[in-house]
């Protein structure tokens, strides 16, 4: 996935509850020019529930919208929402492209009889639900994938629809549910599914243009051509997590380079779920992430793992936990999207507290004005009885996870970063020391002699490779590692793996296609032996947390 995430279009929380979602693009994407008749929500005229669809509004935010709508007598434009509390800037620009605003009178106050008698005489528009699949129908806001599923059942049993008002004849759609697809969709039974059509869209027809030819231009938005034949993704088969090994209570931590990762990419549905579903499946309890490049873009992953909204995370059958986060208030390093951040993901409810998180200043910097050495990331974990000093570390590489591996192989001096000097001032004092993340090269490189210095070693070998693609799933380039301090190899299982299996998902683009990657890295996972307190154990997970209560260093 990685690079190519911003060639996609923001896909729903979940692909079972479109109504939930944002319908926008990547703002890395160039989706010109091409219109699609999408239904926006008139913020002078919601009501609460209806204001309680928008992503990220609930009871008590909607309630503050429409008491500050009557105190000023209705919105003038979209961004006057931002005043109202509970909303703000951010939030605003998750919700922007779901909103308008028009007065009271006019005409999104027509009653939807009138409205469909408009529309009739109006060009086609939307969705040909004669000819569209179902990752095409699946777009339409308001279907689940059980009502598609209807859909597709019901067309192919009784032919195509004559017109739109035959819906109601599936089952699990009412009229109620058709009039808010109604602008969505049309009948057109004269043309015949075409492998060329434009995506099940009407309009003039376009030749399609290349994913990084697209940009958002318009307030009127597009679907990319096409989608995923397959909707419902696969995950590995896994044993009940019983936090042993040879029978010795233990605790996975690990470290993940989620290459580029915005607040849109998390967004994306196959990636929360892989992201999630990793951390469960491989009972890690302490995530190292890297490359962020936005710092909200890891807080998606701690509310999906604590609220699950997602089938695969909500179904999980055993417990969750409480999933907390903290990302660094500076950028830690840098990514082909510009400056990045690194943050942690942990779980509270398994006897595992932050004590403090500091990034680790190196004030060199090169003629480019980018720092020469990495930006260490460091913080201390309470876990159990045991405290771990876990140092995150983010390396511009010498060769991209693309690239062949003999390139990373040279001798040389790398053109990426090097490891400041100072590091075995900075953390000599550090006794149960982790370093992990990703280096960039392989731990055989001179660069990191002075970790061995140090009497750190590494759990990753260079003949494992920690890079995955779709191209080439084995990988070919070492790049993320695990380092641990020699009092750590006592307690240290000798257990730890790059994981693999689980890291595609069909909602996520790859290329042209679907099924990509989360992150041209791959998860590298290691174990140890530490016994975390029967009572934090025993206390059993909860399914939400208030984030509000959170204290301010954790977000």
């Amino acid at each position: 996935m990685g690079g190519n995430l911003g060639c996609h279009r923001s896909i729903p929380r979940d692909p079972t509850d479109l109504s939930c979602g944002k319908r926008k693009f990547s703002a890395a994407c160039n989706f010109s020019n091409i219109l699609v008749n999408h239904e926006r929500l008139n913020i002078n005229t919601a009501t609460e529930e209806e204001l309680m669809t928008l992503p990220g509004v609930n009871r008590s935010v909607a309630q503050n919208i429409v008491e500050y709508r009557d105190c000023i007598g209705g919105f003038k434009k979209v961004e006057d929402l931002a005043l109202v509390s509970g909303v703000g800037a951010t939030k605003l620009e998750a919700i922007k492209l779901e909103i308008c605003v028009s007065s009271r009178t006019n005409s999104s106050q027509h009653s939807p009889s009138s409205l469909r008698r408009d529309v009739e005489h109006q060009p086609c528009t939307g969705i040909n639900i004669n000819t569209a699949t179902a990752a095409q129908l699946m777009s339409i806001r308001g279907l689940t994938e059980k009502i598609v599923g209807n859909i597709v059942a019901y067309r192919a049993e009784y032919g195509p629809f004559r017109s739109i008002e035959d819906l109601v004849r599936v089952s699990h759609v009412n009229s109620s549910l058709l009039d808010k697809i109604r602008f969505q969709v049309y009948v057109e039974r004269s043309r015949a599914p075409s492998t060329n059509t434009n995506g099940g869209l009407t309009g003039t027809t376009k030749s399609q243009p290349s994913p990084t030819s697209f940009s958002l231009k318009s307030d009127d938005l597009d679907l990319p051509p096409g989608g995923p034949a397959q909707i419902i993704s696969g995950r590995p088969n896994v044993d009940p997590p019983l936090g042993l090994r040879d029978g010795k209570p233990a605790v996975r931590l690990a470290t993940w380079s989620l290459q580029g990762c915005s607040c849109e990419k998390a967004n994306n549905p196959g990636v929360r779920e892989v992201v999630c579903m990793t951390l469960l499946e491989n009972e890690i309890k302490i995530l190292a992430v890297q490359d962020l490049v936005e710092r909200e873009a890891l807080d998606k992953f701690c509310v999906e793992l604590n609220q699950g909204t997602l089938a695969s995370v909500r179904t999980w059958k055993w417990p969750r936990g409480v999933w907390k986060s903290i990302v660094s208030e500076k950028p830690t390093g840098r990514s082909s999207k510009g400056e990045s951040y690194s943050g942690f993901l942990w779980d509270s409810s398994s006897g595992i507290d932050l004590k403090d998180a500091v990034v680790l200043d190196h004030p060199v910097v090169n003629g480019n004005g980018n720092h020469a050495h990495p930006q260490l990331y460091l913080a201390h974990f309470l876990v159990g009885s045991v405290e771990l000093t876990v140092v995150s570390i983010h390396m511009q590489s010498t060769a991209s996870a693309g690239e062949s591996s003999s390139k990373t192989h040279q001798s040389g001096e790398d053109k990426g970063q090097h490891l400041s000097p100072s590091i075995q001032e900075t953390l000599r004092g550090e006794k149960e020391l982790v370093i992990l993340g990703h280096f960039g090269s392989s731990p055989q490189s001179s660069e990191f002699d002075v970790l061995r210095k140090e009497k750190l070693c590494p759990l990753v070998l260079s003949s494992q490779f920690t890079n995955i693609s779709t191209r080439c799933p084995q990988g070919t380039l070492c790049l993320d590692n695990i380092w641990i301090s020699r009092s750590l190899k006592k307690i240290y299982s000798g257990h730890c793996m790059v994981v693999r299996e689980g890291l595609t998902n069909p909602w996520i683009p790859d290329n042209w296609s679907w099924g990509g990657v989360a992150s041209d890295h791959c998860p590298v996972v290691a174990e140890f032996y530490i016994n975390l307190s029967s009572k934090e154990m025993s206390r059993p997970a909860m399914a939400a947390v208030d984030r509000d209560m959170m204290p301010k260093h954790e977000r």
